[in-house]
């Protein structure tokens, strides 16, 4: 398929959808400024999660919107030249799947595709917390993992995968993330040193000017920033659940 190049001047508005292990969401969003034209889209992730099940819930969330024109849509995936290249919280069957092409084709239009968690960093560094920051910037998006999108000068290394760091002899999102806070029945207090560790091995490795810890525990900021030792400015994601969304939809704009 021929990849058109679009431009803030050529659309009104792109549908993203934010595919995730639990829900599928979509929403219409206007990229010039970011905000959601209609109202979210909710739709369970059928279990299990493979290309055929996603790309059918695909198809049904742009048939709630009767959309017929450009699509941009997170995967938690690292995502080379439109194929899924690991499958993290989804089935394992869509490593090496076309991932453009399946979903343009069960949609009829045009799809863009991109990892989630950049989808997520796009939109807080263009739109949210990021838009007036400079020099190194880290997005983590906080939940079931630990997504990363890395920056510098507003321009993203795609795919980083930090979360799938070694931290204390474990994968760094089975020491840190959310979801083991919620399993462990663990404080704010307590998981915050956990999370502190973490930051500190990204900071050992980047030396970033600025963390953007994003997911629903975002809301809870005040609950374990005054708890974390880092020297790096850290902010909370404006955007929260919304950012994958309007990620998406803007990297739609993008060549690629």
């Amino acid at each position: 398929m021929v990849r058109i190049c679009y431009t803030l001047n050529d659309v009104m508005n792109i549908l993203g959808i934010d595919i995730g292990g639990s829900a599928i969401k979509a929403a219409p969003v206007n990229p010039f400024d970011g905000s959601l034209a209609a109202e979210r889209l909710r739709i369970a992730t059928p279990q299990p999660a493979t290309p055929d099940g996603v790309a059918d819930t695909v198809a049904k969330a742009v048939g709630h919107f009767n959309w017929s024109g450009l699509i941009g849509c997170g995967l938690p995936s690292v995502m080379r030249n439109g194929i899924a290249c690991t499958a993290a919280n989804i089935d394992p069957a869509w490593i090496g799947v076309d991932v453009v092409a399946l979903l343009s084709s069960r949609t009829g239009l045009e799809t863009m595709v991109l990892n989630d968690a950049d989808a997520a960093g796009l939109a807080e560094m263009r739109y949210g917390a990021g838009s007036n920051a400079s020099g190194t910037s880290l997005v983590i998006t906080v939940g079931t993992g630990l997504g990363t999108a890395l920056f510098r000068d507003k321009t993203l290394v795609p795919n980083t995968e930090l979360g799938h760091l070694q931290l204390h002899g474990k994968v760094a999102e089975q020491f840190a993330s959310a979801a083991v806070r919620t399993e462990l029945k663990l404080t704010y207090r307590e998981w915050a040193q956990r999370f502190d560790d973490y930051l500190h091995r990204l900071e050992d490795l980047f030396w970033p000017d600025l963390f953007i810890i994003g997911g629903e525990i975002s809301k809870d900021h005040d609950q374990f920033f005054p708890y974390l030792t880092i020297k790096t400015s850290i902010m909370p994601a404006a955007l929260r659940n919304d950012a994958g969304i309007i990620g998406a939809a803007v990297a739609a704009l993008q060549p690629g």
